[in-house]
């Protein structure tokens, strides 16, 4: 089901770790119940009004951004590039709001920041969650530090890439 819905986890070539991914996704989907459904009608930020774009297309267009950014680096810069390991940088594109499955709710048919979620905010819960699956620290770190939480952080080139095409689909939205 997870690779139905986000088949960028597949462009992950490292098999070990495109389990561990697809495992973070159906122990967060389980955790409320989630469905692939729900998923791809929920606004994926609860922090600006009428939000039309959706979790699932939100999580999947980052990813993409990634890669492309990747590939672009590549391109221009050759061997002379920062070193970038592609397999991590989808794994922490694909995780990196996981936790918001366990920050959001639905309540009358909305979502809605649940108790846990004003308590912990996704980067939190989606590297616990990551990190019971036995997600490599490397990529734990795009999770833990892609938005406020990584300020003054050192950050990885994964998470640099990540952060930035993040940011890009929030700031076009908000």
């Amino acid at each position: 089901m997870i690779t139905e819905i986000l088949p960028e986890v597949n462009q992950i070539t490292d098999e070990g770790l495109r389990s561990k991914v697809i495992a973070v996704w159906e122990e967060a989907m389980a955790f409320r119940g989630w469905t692939p459904e729900i998923l791809q009608s929920i606004p994926f930020t609860l922090l600006a009004e009428n939000v039309k774009i959706t979790f699932i297309e939100h999580v999947r267009t980052v990813c993409k951004m990634c890669i492309a950014c990747d590939k672009v680096l590549t391109e221009a810069y050759g061997d002379r590039k920062t070193k970038v390991n592609r397999d991590n940088l989808i794994a922490g594109a694909l995780l990196a709001d996981v936790g918001k499955l366990l920050e959001f709710e639905i309540v009358d048919d909305q979502a809605v920041k649940s108790d846990f979620g004003k308590k912990l905010r996704h980067p939190f819960s989606g590297v616990g969650l990551a990190f019971k699956h036995s997600v490599p620290p490397e990529v734990l770190h795009v999770i833990a530090c892609h938005s406020k939480e990584g300020d003054g952080e050192k950050l990885s080139p994964e998470t640099i890439i990540f952060h930035h095409a993040d940011f890009i689909d929030f700031e076009l939205v908000k």
